[in-house]
């Protein structure tokens, strides 16, 4: 059962058991726009314990506001009750809760475009709140009164910009005053971790130079990066200027590095701290600052390192995306010679960074071992040695290598 089928088996199921069910919210937006989506979400005026009732699997996520995540064949669809929600105190999530009609749900969405309801057993549309023209105007535009609007939840003012620069939509003026006035006010009303995922999905659909940019213009940027706050956008933009010729696949976190030209590692490594991101991010950032001080000596210095150098960076499975992207910075004629003579190194190289990849040296320490060598530092230190031979000599012999070390 695909994804549709498996949601619209909900819907039917919801409606046999009189209640109103529809889809909402981006699904739908998405339906309109002719994006294709598997995200489909399930508003209903059953309530959560209807739900957990109607269908054998389910996961109450958030029964307190309505909500189950009902499982069909493995597949997982929220449904929520539709709602009104009040009370907003720490401007993030509502304190009360009141069961509602669909009009009344409609109103206390985020932005229009979100706010459109859709029946996939009649095939009706359900606009409330005027998301239908907003979509065919190109428009991000708060439900109500925006200030009201993104005082309720204060995340809503980074995804205003996210909605702009992935459909390439405007952000009506009330609303972008709103998000101006209250932009200081991010903090401590929304945590890090949900800032970076707003950062990241704006990465994802590859526009984040321009969201940058945007949340510069309003005043998110320097509230989330205080030491930004005394740069002209001009400057911002020109930071930024090389994000679109970026590999596609580009970590966020590499792509952020741009807005902090000359930064140290230590002050990469405490960015990250800052954020709270995993141990992958800064892999990446090592990774990143290795290729950059080795591109950034000259020619000369470049030329006296080592093969075994050479073949260590290349090793780290990190390290041919880090040098796509700095080639990405160049003229298009800089960055074909530039790649393409790392690729001619690298060929070269092949046998002993696969091996470096895989930890398979060419001598083990049952090599040493037998020739009388104990474990310990002196082992360690042969070993290192003995590969760096074989890396600058071009030598796979385990017997040539042993040959080669003082024992």
């Amino acid at each position: 059962m695909d994804h549709l089928t498996a949601a619209t088996s909900i819907v039917e199921r919801l409606k046999e058991a009189g209640h109103t069910a529809y889809f909402a919210g981006g699904w739908v937006r998405d339906l309109l726009m002719g994006h294709p989506s598997d995200d489909i979400d399930i508003a209903t005026t059953a309530s959560a314990e209807n739900v957990q009732e109607l269908f054998e699997k389910t996961v109450p996520v958030g029964i307190q506001f309505g909500i189950v995540i009902v499982v069909i064949e493995g597949q997982m669809f929220e449904v929520a009750t539709f709602r009104t929600e009040s009370g907003y105190l720490d401007g993030r999530r509502p304190t009360e809760i009141k069961p509602a009609t669909p009009e009344e749900d409609a109103s206390r969405r985020d932005f229009t475009i979100n706010g459109l309801f859709y029946d996939p057993l009649t095939k009706e549309l359900f606009d409330f709140v005027g998301g239908k023209q907003d979509i065919e105007r190109k428009i991000v535009r708060a439900i109500g009164d925006p200030h009201e609007r993104l005082l309720e939840d204060r995340l809503r003012m980074m995804r205003a910009i996210r909605y702009s620069t992935r459909f390439d939509f405007a952000i009506d003026p009330a609303t972008y005053e709103a998000i101006r006035t209250h932009a200081r006010e991010l903090f401590p009303a929304v945590a890090i971790e949900r800032v970076w995922q707003e950062l990241d999905k704006m990465a994802r659909f590859g526009h984040l130079s321009t969201g940058l940019v945007m949340l510069h213009e309003v005043g998110l940027l320097s509230t989330i990066f205080p030491t930004l706050a005394t740069i002209p956008t001009a400057e911002m933009a020109r930071r930024l200027q090389h994000l679109p010729n970026f590999p596609r696949n580009t970590p966020t976190i590499l792509q952020l590095f741009e807005l902090f030209p000359g930064s140290n590692l230590e002050e990469r490594l405490a960015l990250i701290d800052n954020l709270k991101l995993s141990r992958q991010e800064r892999r990446w950032t090592e990774a990143y600052h290795k290729w950059e001080e080795i591109l950034n000596m000259p020619d000369s210095w470049q030329r006296q390192l080592e093969p075994y150098e050479w073949a260590k960076l290349y090793a780290v499975e990190e390290g041919a995306l880090c040098l796509q992207i700095f080639a990405a910075r160049l003229p298009s004629n800089e960055s074909a010679s530039l790649i393409d003579a790392h690729a001619e190194r690298q060929q070269l190289l092949a046998p002993w960074i696969e091996r470096m990849r895989h930890k398979d040296p060419i001598l083990r320490s049952h090599h040493l071992a037998a020739h009388g060598v104990p474990p310990g530092p002196r082992m360690g230190e042969l070993l290192q040695q003995a590969e760096r031979i074989a890396v600058n000599e071009k030598i796979l012999s385990a017997d040539e290598l042993l040959a080669r070390l003082s024992l």
